[in-house]
């Protein structure tokens, strides 16, 4: 019997977040492991009148070709995912895995070159997305591995992930609509601005984002929810960041990642633990050494981080930085194979200046206190 809060999580996902209708083409990519999920999200398509393709992965394939795969292989795109990314209706990603390190010991060039080739697939969503031809939604599945990343056992994950969802509030969609008008208040203020100023411990960093608008994030995209971001400037970042968390990507943790920038591009960089793949990941591009995103996170329901940037990226206080692909509605116009988001904490003793003005202290915006 489905837990009922996965079922209550399938129907948030297709009739709020998706709004599943009668002909849209459905795909639904996930690790087996989130078999109960897809069976739900399944169900629900099938009931609002939609065509759902489940694509499961098992796991170890990604791995096999990664490592035992000709480069041909690895460049080679299926015609069935092109297929998908161009013409189908609505993508739903589930966020679980049977194991996070999976990946660790992969050559990261292979990694890269495998991105390279699937970075038409990554702009075809973006600009169809922009144009409202494509929806999609990243939602997460409570799993064994990422409980076990997160310090917590299962069902103490499960309660975190259904929590975060709002799915034990009355009415998830009404509270996910409160989230969306409060948000707009620090898009308003934002409206019209030039320039975002950062300070923290060891970060001072200057982000031009004159003329590209904010994005409310209330649950549409991804669930859980909570933040507002824009495309920067892509010559207009300059400075130095420290990223206060590992930056995750590809199995492996980068630990304290240090990146310096001028006119936009990255020119600097450093990390204590697998600065190699760090390096691999910037080279893999022109797009790869500029901000393609930069955000603010507004979920002070999460508060702790718990390895995983579907819910570390909107904790509360927080802002994030994505290398490589930025979103077309954001004004972003930076291509790449990665997108990558770091997260840097400005919790304790940091400050966002906004045109000379301050947003926010200490990870408190100042228009909300």
């Amino acid at each position: 019997m489905s837990d009922p809060r996965l079922v209550n999580l399938a129907r948030l996902v297709t009739e709020y977040s998706l709004r599943i209708r009668e002909g849209d083409q459905v795909a639904i990519f996930a690790d087996t492991v989130a078999e109960p999920l897809v069976v739900e999200l399944y169900r629900q398509v099938i009931r609002r009148g939609g065509h759902p393709l489940p694509l499961v992965i098992s796991p170890g394939t990604d791995e096999i070709m990664l490592k035992e795969g000709s480069d041909a292989q690895l460049q080679h795109v299926s015609p069935v995912l092109r297929h998908i990314f161009e013409h189908f209706d609505v993508r739903i990603s589930i966020d679980a895995a049977s194991n996070t390190r999976a990946l660790s010991g992969v050559n990261p060039a292979r990694q890269a070159m495998r991105s390279q080739a699937r970075r038409p697939l990554i702009k075809a969503m973006l600009e169809r997305s922009a144009r409202g031809e494509m929806r999609w939604n990243v939602c997460p599945f409570p799993c064994n591995a990422f409980a076990q990343e997160a310090d917590m056992s299962l069902a103490e994950f499960e309660d975190f992930v259904y929590d975060a969802c709002l799915l034990n509030d009355p009415d998830p969609v009404a509270s996910w609509q409160r989230v969306k008008a409060r948000q707009q208040q620090l898009i308003e203020w934002l409206a019209g601005k030039q320039e975002v100023h950062l300070l923290g411990p060891d970060t001072d960093l200057r982000v031009g984002i004159s003329g590209r608008p904010f994005i409310n994030c209330w649950g549409d995209c991804n669930l859980p929810d909570g933040e507002v971001f824009c495309g920067p400037v892509e010559t207009a970042v300059d400075g130095h960041v420290r990223f206060s968390f590992p930056a995750i990507e590809g199995g492996r943790e980068v630990e304290d990642v240090r990146l310096w920038f001028e006119h936009g591009v990255v020119v600097k960089w450093s990390a204590a633990k697998n600065e190699a793949f760090l390096t691999e990941m910037l080279n893999t591009d022109e797009g790869a050494r500029r901000l393609g995103e930069f955000a603010f996170g507004t979920n002070f329901g999460i508060q702790k981080f718990i390895k995983n940037m579907l819910f570390d990226e909107k904790i509360g206080g927080t802002v994030h930085m994505a290398l490589g692909a930025g979103y077309p509605e954001s004004g972003s116009t930076n291509e790449s194979a990665i997108h990558w988001d770091m997260l840097c904490d400005l919790r304790q003793g940091g400050e966002v200046i906004v045109d000379g003005e301050l947003f926010a202290k200490d990870g408190k915006y100042v228009m909300w206190e």
